[in-house]
């Protein structure tokens, strides 16, 4: 049954007016609703909630499916929000449409993405099922292992805000023959931007925040993905994040100066010529990651923000419980650990986890509130009273003394770990992680 139904989904276009009609069946309405569910999100610009949304399911896609049949539909404006990008370094522009807009996004992409899968570049790997960023980064681990050292890194300027309407349109008429579809979907990428209660008409752009931009994204960058194929090149695309690996530097630089052009030209996108360059795997980053050699190591950058994370979530003076505190580092840094045990280097977690104890060891020794208790509190924990006092009595600050030999020989590895284990584990899959929700044992 299965297969027949993807079978079925793979031969939508064959029939011109086959695929708009699947789009106006309840049924598909409603898997595309349970994908706008599954990814959650807040309401659009009618205040709509999923929740609220669902309240009345059968009526809301009733409603929907006739005024898709109708032509009575008409897509909202999006929400605009607005989203510090990490560093500080400006901010990004994210939409969030309506839930019952969002249904048809979710129900156009659950109808578009069996027919454009089959035609994308295997070298592609972003926002495709069965394909992520570990695959991605071993895929560039491995060209450069063969011999292409040199990387031509291309960062696109704004590319989900500059995306060509009518080049995205014509490259979607090429596969897909039904024009009601087409049309559909020029409504939903001209439906406009609302932001301080004005809306603002979308000329270009597809909206970062709806369920059908990344389908669209890689359609438009497929043709860089077929260019690139063409010209003989080896390269790994992640979204807009895209490296070509070459032998030389003399190569590289010859491929950058064509493939910019190439991308200016003819797919009318821009090329940040200050983050973009040319240079060895080395001194490249590529989705938080670096080749170094045949390995993979978390790129410099990547290891300072978690760095900086660590510090923001264990400030000075916080009014959290420690237990609070834990559960916060925990939420973060699993998630973060299991992206980065790519890494070929444990040591670079093991990096992360020593300053998280430390810090924790930091705030233990400025809850002592004095020298005198401090002093007592490390001989409670086993250590003698000559080393607590060489420690204690000394000129150190709190910093200092988190890393002294007495404080560590207090709260060891395993006082955070408690009774459950070793903190670090090894995995097939995940080479290292470190789950802090193990520490929980306090005094």
């Amino acid at each position: 049954m299965q297969r027949e139904s993807e079978m079925s989904r793979r031969d939508l276009f064959t029939d011109e007016r086959r695929l708009f009609e699947e789009l106006c069946k309840t049924e598909w309405l409603n898997a595309g609703f349970r994908n706008v569910k599954k990814n959650k999100g807040s309401p659009g610009v009618d205040g709509v909630t999923i929740a609220e949304f669902e309240a009345h399911l059968d009526e809301e896609l009733d409603r929907l499916k006739a005024e898709l049949e109708s032509w009575a539909y008409k897509p909202s404006p999006v929400r605009r929000v607005e989203i510090p990008k990490p560093g500080g370094k400006g901010i990004r522009l994210l939409g969030v449409p309506t839930v019952r807009d969002r249904v048809v996004h979710a129900t156009l992409k659950l109808l578009l993405e069996p027919i454009f899968e089959p035609l994308f570049s295997d070298n592609s790997y972003g926002f495709r099922p069965d394909r992520n960023q570990a695959q991605a980064v071993e895929a560039a681990r491995e060209i450069v292992a063969g011999g292409k050292p040199y990387v031509v890194d291309i960062d696109l300027s704004k590319f989900f805000d500059r995306i060509h309407h009518d080049r995205l349109i014509a490259r979607l008429g090429q596969t897909i023959p039904d024009k009601r579809i087409l049309r559909l979907v020029g409504m939903i990428l001209r439906s406009g931007i609302m932001a301080n209660g004005l809306v603002t008409p979308s000329t270009e752009g597809a909206v970062q925040g709806s369920p059908l931009s990344p389908l669209l994204s890689n359609i438009v960058l497929d043709e860089l993905d077929k260019e690139l194929e063409r010209r003989g090149l080896e390269f790994c695309r992640f979204a807009d994040d895209c490296n070509i690996f070459v032998r030389s530097l003399k190569a590289a630089e010859r491929v950058m100066s064509s493939i910019s052009a190439y991308i200016e030209n003819r797919l009318k996108l821009v090329v940040n010529q200050e983050k973009s360059q040319v240079a060895r795997s080395d001194r490249v980053k590529f989705l938080g990651m670096t080749i170094v050699g045949d390995t993979i190591a978390i790129s410099h950058k990547a290891l300072q923000r978690a760095m900086a994370k660590v510090k923001e979530l264990t400030p000075r003076g916080t009014h959290l419980t420690l237990e609070k505190s834990i559960e916060q580092i925990n939420s973060w840094y699993v998630g973060w650990a299991g992206y980065f045990a790519m890494t070929y280097y444990p040591a670079q977690l093991h990096k992360i986890e020593a300053h998280i104890r430390r810090r924790l060891r930091s705030r233990l020794v400025d809850q002592q509130k004095s020298r005198r208790n401090l002093y007592r509190k490390l001989i409670k924990r086993g250590v003698s009273r000559r080393q607590a006092a060489k420690t204690v009595f000394s000129n150190k600050g709190r910093w200092a003394l988190s890393n002294t030999f007495a404080v560590n020989r207090a709260y060891l590895v395993r006082w955070f770990i408690g009774e459950k284990g070793q903190a670090i584990r090894s995995n097939r899959k995940l080479r290292h992680w470190f789950d802090v929700s193990q520490w929980i044992r306090l005094a």
